[in-house]
């Protein structure tokens, strides 16, 4: 009998619970546990788990379930474009509306616990409306309905208690850092059933550079990533810069890893829109094509937004105006950067030359992406860089940092700075903008040499790790 692999989902459904928008992780997720199921047409290989806080234990439930949370996520349709003179951000981040922007804003160390607590209050409150319905109608089985968070569990024959087998494998996707317990979750599931663990690590930023994130977050990565490593019989990475950074500090630290760290291709891009480019609709009004450069990241400190404002500074300066085409940052204001911000609102956006889109959509990103010049991607620090392929998969160039995995996802496509080097990064783009006759080769060579990696040959890859051999 083929061994079941079960992935750990429960991240999606918390994050779900407050965020409009999937980061890299969750798209990440999303797109391979999606490529995952379409090569289990059987449904005898592929599982998806929740944590059952009741018993500490795991509860199955059905793909459609996972999926209906991620389209949610990916379809949502943002508030607004963020003109420079009409900056919501002016209010001070705790005045701002809504309990989802609140609970992000929190330190991780309150926003988790009270994510939970708001997780597990719904649950509670679909418990019981399923038990008094149950009860008004003798025994009849009742919907559950209580949103993407509350998904129901499978039971009897397609339980986790009754589907699980010895040498079946639990896959942590996710960002499950935040979960106190989950390395005591994933021990006693395993001594229980005779399973294997396995977990994907994307990098350990909050372990090797602690300065881009909050102290909450670097203890609580820290404790994670000490107690589960040491459990996982297979560690996957997506570069092989993370699986090399990885094995130095376990090593550094005295943990020992059951296995080497194994790296698997990671898949270009997100699920695109079948329609013709004419046909999508962005919810707004967005820069005209060919007159702006792009950047798609959430604006926190470790992705360096800050060295592209002085860069078009810089640009603003030296060249005219009508030369230096419009900076977009597409994605949603994060952490760390509430000097960035106030330097952007008191110099107008550069006098309109610099635009936020917030918490684009998929078919906005589209949009984007296929109107831009080229694509911007100064980040201090990365495990992957989904970005970068995201940008070459759309023909579009690249103009990004020299850091860590980045020249792994940008290859000979893309065009390479110092993160540090403001100078060089101002060179570098000022002669891309002195020779705008280049730029359509550039484009068209891309188009022509970008090879995306398939999402469905990043799930072979997981399946080859973790299948025995013979």
């Amino acid at each position: 009998m083929t061994n079941r692999i079960w992935l750990d989902v429960e991240d999606i459904f918390e994050y779900a619970a407050f965020n409009s928008r999937p980061t890299g992780i969750q798209r990440l997720q999303y797109e391979l546990c999606r490529a995952l199921v379409a090569l289990d047409p059987s449904d005898e290989r592929i599982g998806f788990l929740r944590h059952d806080p009741g018993s500490q234990s795991f509860q199955a439930i059905s793909w459609s379930g996972v999926a209906a949370v991620f389209e949610r996520l990916s379809g949502h349709a943002p508030p607004s474009i963020s003109p420079p003179a009409q900056r919501r951000d002016e209010q001070p981040a705790g005045a701002r509306p809504g309990l989802r922007r609140l609970v992000y804003r929190m330190p991780s160390r309150l926003r988790q616990p009270l994510v939970r607590y708001l997780v597990q209050q719904r649950e509670a409150a679909s418990s019981l409306t399923a038990f008094l319905r149950a009860c008004l109608t003798r025994g009849r089985a009742s919907s559950d309905g209580g949103g993407p968070v509350a998904t129901p569990a499978l039971r009897g024959a397609d339980s986790f208690e009754a589907r699980a087998r010895p040498g079946d494998v639990v896959l942590v996707l996710g960002a499950m850092w935040f979960h106190p317990g989950h390395a005591e979750l994933i021990r006693a599931a395993c001594h229980a059933k005779g399973l294997r663990f396995a977990v994907l690590i994307y990098d350990i930023i909050p372990l090797r550079r602690p300065e881009w994130s909050e102290r909450g977050l670097v203890r609580i990565f820290g404790a994670w990533f000490a107690s589960v490593v040491g459990l996982a019989d297979r560690i996957l990475s997506i570069s092989h810069s993370s699986a090399k950074e990885i094995e130095d500090y376990a090593r550094q630290r005295g943990i020992a890893l059951r296995d080497t760290v194994r790296v698997i291709p990671i898949g270009t891009g997100f699920e695109r829109s079948t329609a013709p480019s004419s046909a999508l609709a962005p919810s707004r009004s967005l820069p005209e094509p060919g007159t702006y450069a792009l950047i798609v990241s959430t604006l926190e400190i470790r992705k360096n937004h800050a060295l592209l404002f002085r860069v078009w500074r810089r640009l603003l300066d030296e060249l005219p105006r009508e030369q230096v085409p419009t900076l977009v940052f597409a994605g949603r204001v994060g952490w760390m950067v509430a000097d960035l911000m106030q330097q952007l609102r008191n110099s107008d956006f550069l006098g309109g030359k610099v635009v936020l889109v917030e918490d684009p959509s998929d078919a906005e990103l589209e949009r984007l992406y296929q109107g831009c010049l080229f694509t911007l991607f100064p980040s201090f620090h990365e495990g992957w860089g989904l970005p970068v392929t995201e940008s070459l998969a759309f023909g579009r160039p690249c103009i990004i940092s020299n850091a860590t995995s980045l020249p792994e996802a940008g290859g000979s496509l893309a065009r390479y700075f110092d993160h540090d080097n403001v100078t060089e990064a101002t060179a570098i783009i000022r002669d891309v903008l002195l020779h705008p006759e280049a730029i359509p080769a550039w484009q068209e060579r891309v188009a022509r040499e970008f090879r995306p990696v398939p999402w469905r040959d990043t799930a072979e890859a997981v399946l080859g790790v973790l299948t025995p051999a013979g």
